[in-house]
């Protein structure tokens, strides 16, 4: 009999690869601007020149870019190679069912996390660090399928099997739920009125075209919409758990209308995709045709069909008392709702709730799953004091792995009065025309339709949003930004969408704040804006001030004292390795962000079908 998670397991597997093969090619594009050697932040600035033993590999952040320089690769180039790498294995792990096994997962996460251990502020975020968790829990549950002579060779399906995907809806648990509380623990004025969405679609780091749309629904409906989603995060990721499987269905829809919802008025790259995939771990093989055998009872029937009514019932008359809905016919019809719960009231559930969810996680799995309830905790302080604390030293000790991590999206809602915008001007006088920068997908030009970028991140242009809401002075890449721009630096500039300069650099560059809107709907722009301040003062490229800021950072490196011979300054002859990488380098170059992974993505897909069904 065909067991019932056998192919749901390799449709995880499956999504898995892809998330992957997204996550390189994404990054693999962007890599001479931001890491390489005249990028915004060089990798060689976070790298050690050599090592000599395992124990230095494994020293700090454990990352294979530590043994790049022994195949005679500078740092760009080592990090080209493991995003190729990562996109060959990723995408074999596509196209071959055979190739989704532990050792190709094993690999992909070594990759990974080498990546990301220099890749600095422009990969510190929580789809990134879940893109970790999610890929170590995909070595757990992948086969172990070595080439071995066949009556070697180790079963497909182990009873196991229904422990790790287990996992895989324990941390689905933790980032829905997490998501959830921190937008009503935060006290976020917007959340706690209801009104966050009302503000949320033009304040997003990157809105699509359809978020201008949505921003413009009625209030009343952006509120009941802001209720559903405390409703599919909070309480529905609880029925993840229960042996009803209509329940587990109604909860695994619940999730994909959310995230495809996000998917649609949001660019959040590969992070929609990565959870949708979490979510197939709530499914099993009758829900992709594979029927099993099952033993009809009218009373297990019944007592399911009780079940699901007493938890739809509950969760709806909850919903319907919590937030105070009321429905109006007249004048017009609308939803109204408001929050019927105070702070310390919400307060006192958290910390009652979550020692419970920790209870049903050490019981279901035992050790394996207690490192991690560590993060889980994180929303609730007090709840920390049931876990022993020999299980913080210990996670401690794996912190550097990203095995387990804590979350929780949109905790407070920002450009509650305009999204705040930083603007990049060059100019080759103080008194003269000033010229705007346009970035690749950011807004900045009023008149420019919002863009679909996902699953592809613009890593910079995502930076550029998280500056915004701060200074530059805890942003010091963009310092780097305005030298490198300053320069007349290709791979930098072709990070961008226009460059007002093309033929030389200009002597000054500024930036200012701006508060962006979205435009009415019978407005020409699709964005109106307002000047606010200052952001960054004009500075040229041989500012004393700058100059010392670079050299303290190494941005600029400092000459030696002694006169280089004329061995020293004869260039070093290239090793294979990087002859090779080079050359795919100067290949592909640095392709448009989102025509590079569609493009990828598309041809595996042609690959796999003609795989299947051809060849």
């Amino acid at each position: 009999m065909t067991s019932g998670i056998s192919y749901t397991r390799d449709v995880f597997l499956w999504g898995i690869s892809g998330i992957y093969l997204i996550a390189f090619a994404s990054l693999y594009i962007q890599i001479p601007g931001l890491y390489g050697e005249n990028g915004i932040l060089p990798a060689k600035l976070v790298l050690h020149e050599k090592i000599d033993s395992i124990e230095e590999l494994l020293d700090g952040a454990p990352t294979l870019m530590k043994l790049t320089p022994r195949l005679g690769l500078d740092a760009q180039g080592g990090m080209d190679l493991l995003c190729l790498i990562g996109m060959l294995v990723s995408f074999l792990s596509l196209v071959f069912g055979g190739a989704r096994d532990t050792v190709a997962y094993t690999l992909l996460w070594m990759l990974y996390l080498s990546l990301y251990q220099v890749g600095q502020t422009f990969l510190w975020f929580q789809w990134d660090i879940l893109l970790l968790e999610t890929g170590f829990l995909a070595i757990l549950v992948a086969p172990f399928n070595l080439q071995l002579p066949k009556k070697w060779r180790m079963s497909p399906y182990h009873q196991h099997d229904s422990i790790t995907l287990w996992l895989v809806r324990w941390l689905l648990f933790r980032l829905m739920f997490a998501s959830g509380v921190v937008k009503l623990t935060s006290k976020c004025p917007t959340w706690w009125g209801l009104t966050a969405l009302s503000v949320h679609f033009e304040s997003q780091c990157i809105p699509t075209l359809l978020a201008w749309w949505w921003h413009h629904l009625p209030l009343w409906f952006l509120k009941l919409s802001c209720v559903a989603t405390y409703m599919i995060e909070i309480p529905v990721p609880f029925l993840f758990f229960s042996p009803v499987r209509s329940m587990r269905l109604f909860a695994f829809y619940s999730q994909l209308l959310l995230q495809t919802l996000i998917l649609l008025t949001g660019n959040y790259n590969f992070f929609n995709l990565l959870t949708i995939v979490l979510c197939i771990a709530l499914l099993d093989d009758e829900h992709f045709g594979y029927r099993k055998e099952r033993k009809s009872s009218w009373l297990g029937g019944t007592i399911n069909l009780l079940a699901s009514v007493l938890a739809y019932g509950y969760i709806g008359y909850q919903t319907w008392h919590l937030f105070s809905l009321k429905v109006n016919l007249s004048p017009s019809f609308s939803i109204s709702s408001s929050v019927a719960f105070s702070q310390p009231q919400f307060t006192a559930w958290l910390d009652w709730i979550v020692p419970w969810t920790m209870t049903l996680g050490a019981i279901s799995l035992g050790y394996e799953i207690v490192i991690a309830l560590v993060p889980h905790t994180v929303v609730s302080k007090p709840a920390q004091q049931y876990l022993p604390r020999a299980i913080f030293t210990y996670r401690s000790k794996l912190q550097p792995y990203h095995l387990t991590n804590s979350y929780g999206l949109f905790r407070r809602m920002t450009g509650v009065g305009g999204r705040p915008e930083v603007v990049l001007e060059g100019s080759d006088s103080l008194e003269g025309d000033w010229k705007e920068y346009e970035f690749m997908y950011k807004p900045g030009n009023l008149s420019r339709k919002p863009p679909f970028v996902a699953p592809h991140q613009p890593r910079l242009d995502w930076q550029m949003w998280f500056a915004a809401l701060g200074s530059y002075q805890h942003n010091t890449w963009f310092v780097n930004l305005v030298y490198r721009l300053l320069q007349g630096q290709p791979e930098v500039i072709q990070l961008l969408q226009h460059n007002p300069y093309p033929e030389e650099p200009p002597k000054y560059i500024r930036a200012t704040l701006y508060h962006y809107h979205f435009s009415q709907a019978n407005g020409q722009d699709w964005w109106v804006r307002e000047k606010k301040n200052e952001y960054f003062p004009p500075v040229e490229k041989d500012n004393p001030s700058l100059v010392q800021y670079l050299k303290h950072a190494k941005i600029i490196q400092e000459e030696d004292s002694k006169a280089k011979t004329d061995q020293e300054k004869r260039p070093m002859r290239q090793s294979f390795t990087q002859r090779i990488v080079t050359f795919i380098r100067k290949c592909i170059g640095q392709r448009e962000g989102f025509a590079f992974v569609t493009s990828i993505l598309g041809a595996t897909f042609i690959i796999k079908v003609f795989n299947k069904y051809f060849w």
